[in-house]
């Protein structure tokens, strides 16, 4: 597609020139906010290619409206959708691009305000910023053309072999902070609450081994030969798996769908028995609320609701039944501070009017 000067080609390069700017500033070592600056640049990169192809098929519409219908402004300009709006009005892109996208949206906003050394964050999240630049590349492709690629201006960065070096021991010692593991806490849950045939999608996250290629081939051959796994007929996935199961060195992991997670009710039939209290649903939203294991609209209006939001060790946001799951370790919690008389339906009450928080810390046992 020939585009001619205009806001259209206007935006869609610097669509390409922001996602350009997100992998060089990955690929540097040294640079600094590595992380945060991939992201960025890459939720705008995402942006402003939807942008583009607004601007081409329906015009200069993509911004938002007052109740009377005139354009919301900012400083005089108009203000334009944002990625989550863009996405919406789009609507073309495929479950796992869409899931992707909103996890690193969610993403950004939890660690852009953070003064923490994001190095270990990066590693644990490198699948999905490979994935993110990969459905980048696919959708801008797919619509103003091949001519856009960007495989002609990247090459794959280098990776050492030594993944262990003492910087990343210490770093790894920092995701005991608490601002380190909520972030953790975050990037787990929401991969946990995915669909299994999401989550194993390359457009979510691309899983990468390596391994030393030792052939008598073509000596012109590329040093890299990269595998769309979507591409994959059976026979070459079980091949792929059987691979994977030798560089893993007989690690073997089964995947099971919400083990030991238990449903509301059961928790309350449980805490019922052994207890021999009284004690419903709204005890237990009580509870729930003022040791803030999960999100509630009504007991803090203040703040949007995320149902990802929550304590994962004792509670998890199951996406696809839209419902919460309970861990056994919350009902020990539960039976062990009601015996010793620490929590009693007074005090869950009493906080829950006042819309007071409770320290979880300080309920724990050992």
């Amino acid at each position: 597609m020939n585009l001619r000067r205009g806001k259209t080609k206007s935006l869609l390069e610097s669509s390409i020139d922001c996602a350009l700017l997100a992998v060089e500033i990955y690929n540097k070592p040294r640079a600094p906010f590595r992380v945060e600056s991939f992201i960025t640049n890459m939720v705008m990169a995402w942006t402003r290619l939807l942008q583009a192809h607004f601007n081409l098929t329906i015009g200069e519409t993509f911004f938002y409206k007052e109740k009377n219908g005139r354009y919301k402004l900012i400083d005089g300009d108009r203000k334009a959708w944002d990625l989550k709006t863009c996405i919406l009005n789009y609507g073309e892109l495929s479950e796992p691009v869409k899931i992707n996208l909103d996890f690193f949206i969610k993403l950004r906003n939890k660690i852009e305000h953070r003064t923490i050394d994001k190095e270990q964050i990066g590693m644990m999240i490198f699948g999905e910023c490979q994935s993110l630049l990969y459905n980048f590349e696919n959708e801008l492709i797919k619509l103003f053309g091949k001519e856009y690629a960007l495989n002609e201006s990247l090459a794959y960065s280098l990776q050492f072999s030594r993944l262990r070096t003492n910087k990343q021991k210490e770093a790894s010692k920092q995701l005991l902070s608490s601002e380190y593991r909520e972030i953790k806490d975050f990037i787990h849950k929401y991969r946990d609450s995915l669909n299994p045939d999401v989550f194993s999608t390359q457009e979510f996250s691309i899983k990468l081994i390596q391994v030393p290629k030792i052939v008598n081939g073509n000596r012109n051959d590329l040093a890299i030969e990269f595998v769309n796994w979507n591409a994959l007929d059976e026979d070459d996935r079980e091949k792929f798996d059987k691979l994977t199961t030798i560089v893993k060195d007989r690690v073997v992991k089964s995947e099971v769908i919400n083990p030991s997670r238990m449903k509301p009710g059961k928790v309350i039939e449980e805490v019922k028995n052994k207890c021999g209290i009284s004690f419903n649903h709204v005890d237990h939203k009580y509870i729930l609320a003022i040791f803030s294991v999960r999100p509630y609209k009504e007991f803090d209006k203040t703040q949007e609701q995320d149902p990802f939001d929550t304590n994962t060790k004792y509670c998890h946001y199951d996406e696809v039944h839209k419902d919460y799951l309970y861990q056994e370790c919350w009902i020990e919690f539960l039976i062990n501070n009601i015996e010793n008389n620490r929590l009693n339906k007074d005090l869950w009450k009493k906080c829950f009017d006042d819309r007071k928080l409770l320290d979880i810390n300080k309920f724990e046992f050992d």
